[in-house]
């Protein structure tokens, strides 16, 4: 995906911001969603990979906030703005939420790749946070990488091949 020099790679229920020429990737994303937000004029962008839609889902104990959409979303704009993004220029992309298995009930339970997307967009929505791509849904696992020296997002699908956003 990249010849850059320094990659900063996240796993799963992880977030990280990169500056500049650095690049940010996670793997991985099949019902997971994938979520960046940058701010293009100041070249910094961070990554959350999201797990479950809800942290109301979670074990006791400590809460991992990277792994929820609705605690995910907010820590991420947080940790882009402490590092010197701008509020007002944040933007998003986001890929994933496939659903990666074909299930004979219709349990809403089981639609966590569709209900990760929406939990996603409405955080982002909540945060008056612009969506400018998405690869989202269909049943392919994608690979992602941002760099926020161009704001674009590469995402190698599975099987596809790769798709720029």
């Amino acid at each position: 995906m990249s010849n850059l020099v320094q990659i900063t790679k996240i796993g799963i229920a992880e977030m990280g911001v990169v500056k500049g020429s650095q690049a940010i990737r996670t793997s991985g994303l099949g019902s997971c969603v994938g979520v960046v937000i940058y701010d293009d004029e100041r070249q910094i962008g961070g990554m959350v990979h999201v797990m479950l839609p809800d942290s109301s889902l979670a074990k006791e104990g400590q809460l991992n906030k990277a792994k929820f959409a609705d605690t995910a979303i907010k820590e991420l704009v947080d940790h882009v703005v402490f590092n010197g993004g701008r509020r007002a220029n944040l933007k998003a992309k986001l890929a994933g939420g496939s659903q990666m298995f074909q299930f004979s009930s219709s349990n809403e339970m089981m639609r966590i790749g569709p209900r990760n997307v929406e939990a996603v967009l409405q955080q982002l929505e909540k945060l008056q946070i612009r969506v400018l791509g998405s690869d989202v849904g269909g049943n392919k696992g994608r690979t992602i990488e941002f760099s926020p020296e161009n704001s674009l997002l590469n995402i190698r699908i599975v099987n596809q091949g790769v798709i720029i956003i």
